[in-house]
């Protein structure tokens, strides 16, 4: 397994102990027998519980005041993890996250963090883009990416762990809400470099893809979404949302998109019934999501506009001055 290689060459200070967890979420491959011989501590599934939930076990099996949660299609430059525990040394730093860069072309950026707009739709930060100046500026952040980030174990304590009700994808987004919520920022180190190959278990827009996020977009906006903020942004969500249609329909996966749509729909009443102490109009999430939403233009802006943020920016309504 190349993660587990690389992982071997990480150092780990002496004042900690390096433990490496990989929780097999139903392989019906060699993964298990692989990583027990890597040394690994192996917690097998037997069937594919949920990308969340097997987060969630892998945390729960460690021991450490720092937990690095690291996807199986990653591959760690040799100083990923000394260059991001040095910025831990800060108690106010929460989490750290370096630039996921894409493993088949290495000047492609994968993912520098996540941004969410008002719509409730959510990016990759630079997903696709040319490595550039942009993307080698420090900064705090929120939302940290489930792909490769170190947590302190305290993180968790405050904010929860993830959201189980997210099988896959956004479940990291949903987890930098929480911690927004709870003013516990992270940082974006662009020194430490991670590899990704990038949808090693679904495929990228596969039915499967579009179907959980479809679904997942909804819960974001039933758990953290006030009544006012679903008023005040209600064009950027009919937007968003009816753009995301229109790209898995283009795709031919119209029925896919049609299945998360109503499965988060159906799902939506309990979501927010569930989650009311997370809503409220001083909570900062609407700050927050204007924010990350002018990051997605200012990136697309200095690279160059793709198609769906070309068209939400447009209809949008409050149309960012960066745009053409």
């Amino acid at each position: 397994m190349r993660l587990l290689a690389t992982i071997k060459k990480q150092y780990c200070p002496q004042k900690f102990k390096l433990e490496t967890i990989v929780v097999d979420n139903g392989s019906t491959d060699s993964s298990v027998e692989v990583a027990r011989e890597w040394g690994a501590h192996v917690i097998p599934l037997g069937a594919n519980v949920g990308v969340s939930k097997a987060f969630n076990l892998g945390i729960k099996a460690s021991h450490g005041e720092f937990i690095a949660v690291v996807n199986n299609d990653i591959e760690l430059a040799d100083d990923w993890l000394t260059t991001l525990m040095s910025k831990l040394e800060d108690n106010n730093i929460w989490f750290a996250t370096g630039k996921t860069l894409a493993c088949a072309d290495r000047n492609l950026i994968d993912g520098v963090g996540d941004a969410m707009c008002c719509g409730g739709t959510t990016w990759r930060l630079g997903h696709g883009k040319s490595d550039g100046p942009w993307f080698e500026i420090e900064r705090k952040i929120y939302f940290p990416s489930a792909t490769a980030t170190i947590f302190r174990r305290a993180f968790f304590e405050r904010v929860g762990l993830f959201e189980e009700r997210f099988f896959a994808y956004l479940e990291d987004v949903d987890l930098g809400l929480r911690a927004l919520i709870e003013k516990l920022p992270g940082v974006y180190v662009p020194l430490a470099k991670a590899y990704h190959h990038g949808s090693a278990t679904t495929g990228t827009w596969s039915h499967q893809m579009i179907e959980w996020m479809t679904c997942n977009q909804i819960l974001l906006l039933a758990k953290f979404y006030s009544l006012s903020m679903l008023m005040h942004f209600a064009r950027a969500i009919t937007t968003a949302q009816v753009l995301w249609a229109v790209m898995a329909i283009s795709r031919g996966r119209g029925i896919a998109w049609f299945r998360g749509l109503m499965r988060g729909i159906g799902l939506f009443g309990s979501m927010r019934a569930s989650s009311t102490t997370l809503r409220s109009d001083g909570n900062g999430v609407s700050s927050a999501l204007v924010a990350t939403e002018n990051q997605i233009a200012q990136v697309q802006q200095v690279t160059n506009w793709d198609t769906y943020w070309k068209w939400y920016f447009r209809f949008r309504g409050t149309t960012p001055e960066c745009l053409p």
